[in-house]
């Protein structure tokens, strides 16, 4: 069971992605998309690590927080333009997410490992990372792959996959071999990991 404190945290982090102006469908409903994705980031956690921390489990529902005001873009569209975004958008969700916390009183230890896990440090060296890394990996294999496909080639797709997996704990290469795929996005996991 959440603590009261976890609790109130998901909400303040629900109501900031509410904000969304993207929608995306979900059982009929047009709902925020940032809302929608911290949502099912929960639930993969809950799922593939029932026993995670408190502050694993804040960094997993605050992963996008507010994603949106910080568009792509806004950034020169090559790599290292994408790369560059990447690493704003951490160290703006980190930020956002610890002012959250620092709003209903968490304490600084436990806002600055928050912190650190939205900034993906050490990632394969901590084990929190890690599965950090893993579940967002599973919220992309399980809710967006498949739209994801069809507007890419195969070959930008097999790469993305192969991206992905090496990104990946050998407990999340199993939780997504799990999934149901439609025969095209099996065919090309099983490319990517030929």
């Amino acid at each position: 069971m959440p603590t009261e404190k976890l609790s109130e945290a998901y909400i303040l982090f629900d109501k900031a992605n509410a904000q969304d102006p993207n929608t995306e469908e979900a059982n009929g409903d047009f709902v925020p998309k940032e809302l929608l994705y911290s949502q099912r980031m929960t639930k993969t956690l809950e799922k593939f690590e029932p026993k995670a921390s408190e502050t694993l489990k804040l960094a997993a529902r605050s992963q996008h927080i507010c994603r949106w005001e910080i568009s792509r873009d806004s950034y020169p569209m090559d790599r290292v333009g994408y790369l560059k975004w990447r690493e704003d958008l951490k160290k703006f969700h980190a930020t956002k997410a610890s002012e959250i916390l620092a709003s209903i009183g968490y304490d600084d230890e436990t806002i600055d490992r928050v912190s650190f896990l939205l900034q993906k440090k050490k990632l394969k060296k901590d084990v929190e990372t890690q599965t950090l890394e893993d579940v967002i990996c599973l919220v992309f294999l399980n809710f967006y792959y498949e739209d994801f496909l069809v507007k890419h080639t195969d070959e930008k797709v097999i790469d993305i996959l192969q991206k992905t997996w090496r990104k990946m704990s050998k407990k999340g290469h199993q939780a997504a071999l799990k999934l149901s795929y439609s025969k095209k996005a099996l065919d090309l996991i099983q490319q990517a990991l030929a």
